[in-house]
């Protein structure tokens, strides 16, 4: 066996620990993972908690599993990665105080009032999003609900920044995990002193910024034991989970980027911190010293395909396993017209992240005397076209905040689990006008992670390929999808409405959300669309 080194990933994302070797020729030696879920806190509706005991005994299990599977072949380096927002306390002794996910919603009282006060607006303009999930509101609600915890609290880190502490008791962040707290002066890619300030908390507790790819510390005896990494190994700071898929597949300004996965995320590169005037699109760092990111999210864009499949589809997993089935639904809905036949399905709204209203799922429009028209493909074909308008929406904001910069290829790149369909991916090209380049590679972020570590030790993993297609607009559909993307716009807004009016549940409404606005097509697409 071969005993060229690897370097390792850990991604902490939101459904699962994982952990990819990768060889310095870019192809992955050995991969394991374990899934966790974020436990509901009682009393606080909304609330979810990080275990961190449990799920660094799983972190550390995937990692132990890869390390086995190497058979004592060399992990020159580790990086880190995670999902973003969610943050840990810790105290003077370095151990875990309090700690939530990105999924946490307690501190919708204490956004509010961030709101109320006039604070939301600064912390968007020097930090580049809302308080609806990032940690300013949350830090005020420590502080209103456990004092005992930020009186005691000595370090404060975002998720991949605990990993690597777990790894080598050192405490740092960098600027892709830590400008999505809503603490960061963007332009400075740094923390700000006057964001802490204003939340109410000490700065000295902030740790040091490190870029992507710098050498944070070492693995410690004790993580050594707990992981069956050697003591020693160097630990190299990753980041957040998005900006490192783009860094895996080489993402460039000037051709946007989906990544399409539970949630998707539509985003451009820039050379500056783009700060949206409207507070639509939020702006986070990228991997590169001296880059940014802005970005739409779509939410559940992926996990809405997975219910179909499980409730509407079960013969076809059962005939074709899970992953087979999603063949099945996007062969039927090819078989139907673009716009599917006047069905609109109302899933994921436009981001407006002051104001980010989204409807209660529905499907509107379907006439129950026509089974042949509005049969099972036409409603998997209207879940896909959904998604793709509210792409169409974050790609026309994003040519208005860049100046046309993030459309200036006339191209669009598709990644993460979504791209994989025959279909989704030619639904996005008629949607936008773009052609679309798609890039299947799994666990791009991790291989992100890895690529990082790599530099580290002076070595060069190049972007991941592999599955990669172009798909041009077609003419006819294009036409066609400019009439259904202005009625989802039309349906949309009714139903939100009707959602609020009528007290169901919704989609998801923000805390700390302003009255809703309803998506609209920009002054660039009203020109682009009447010529």
């Amino acid at each position: 066996m071969t005993r060229d080194p690897v370097v390792l990933a850990i991604d902490a994302g939101t459904g699962s620990a994982r952990a990819l070797a990768v060889a310095l020729d870019g192809s992955v030696v050995a991969r394991a993972g374990r899934e966790w879920s974020h436990r509901a806190v009682a009393g606080h509706p909304g609330g979810t908690a990080f275990d961190t005991a449990a799920n660094w005994a799983l972190v550390a299990e995937a990692v132990r599993e890869v390390v086995t599977a190497l058979d004592g072949r060399p992990v020159a380096a580790v990086a880190a990665s995670s999902m973003r927002e969610g943050f840990v306390l810790y105290d003077g002794r370095g151990r875990e105080l309090w700690a939530c996910p990105n999924t946490d919603g307690r501190a919708r009282g204490q956004a509010q009032r961030l709101v109320d006060e006039g604070a939301a607006d600064r912390i968007f303009a020097l930090g580049g999003d809302w308080v609806s999930i990032t940690a300013p509101a949350r830090l005020r609600w420590i502080a209103e609900e456990a004092p005992e915890v930020l009186a005691e609290a000595r370090h404060f880190g975002m998720l991949s920044d605990w990993v690597v502490t777990r790894l080598t008791g050192e405490f740092t962040t960098d600027p892709t995990c830590g400008s999505s707290s809503a603490l960061f002066d963007l332009s400075a890619r740094s923390w700000s002193a006057e964001l802490a300030g204003l939340v109410g908390i000490d700065p000295g507790i902030l740790p040091p910024v490190l870029e992507g790819g710098e050498i944070a510390g070492r693995v410690t005896p004790d993580a050594a034991d707990a992981t069956g990494l050697p003591a020693g190994t160097p630990v190299v700071i990753g980041g957040a989970d998005t900006q490192l898929a783009l860094h895996g597949i080489g993402a460039v300004p000037g051709a946007p980027v989906v990544v399409g996965g539970t949630f998707w995320q539509t985003t451009a590169l820039v050379d500056r911190p783009v700060i949206d005037p409207e507070r639509r699109l939020r702006t986070l760092c990228h991997v590169e010293p001296g880059s940014w990111m802005v970005e739409g999210i779509s939410f559940l864009s992926g996990l809405a395909m997975r219910w179909l499949r499980d409730v509407f589809f079960v013969d076809a997993v059962a005939a074709r396993g899970p992953s087979g089935a999603f063949d099945v639904m996007e062969e039927l809905a090819a078989a139907v017209p673009p716009g599917s036949n006047g069905l609109v399905a109302v899933l994921a709204n436009a981001m407006q992240a002051d104001a980010w209203h989204h409807a209660a799922p529905a499907f509107v429009g379907f006439d129950i005397n026509d089974p042949e028209r509005f049969g099972r493909g036409t409603f998997v074909r209207s879940v896909e076209e959904a998604a793709a308008w509210v792409v169409r929406a974050h790609l026309a904001i994003l040519d208005e905040l860049t100046a046309g910069a993030a459309g200036r290829s006339g191209e669009l790149v598709f990644g993460g689990g979504s791209s994989g369909g025959r279909l989704w991916p030619q639904l996005i090209a008629d949607a936008t006008g773009r052609t679309v380049v798609t890039s299947t590679v799994a666990e791009a972020t991790s291989y992100g992670a890895a690529r990082l570590a790599a530099a580290a030790i002076g070595a060069e993993l190049p972007p991941a390929g592999g599955g990669e297609r172009r798909l041009a607009p077609e003419a006819s559909a294009v036409a066609a999808s400019d009439e259904a993307y202005r009625r989802w716009l039309a349906v949309y807004d009714a139903q939100v409405r009707a959602t609020g009016a009528a007290g169901i549940d919704p989609l998801f409404t923000p805390p700390g959300g302003l009255h809703y606005r309803p998506a609209r097509p920009t002054d660039r697409e009203k020109k682009d669309t009447n010529g």
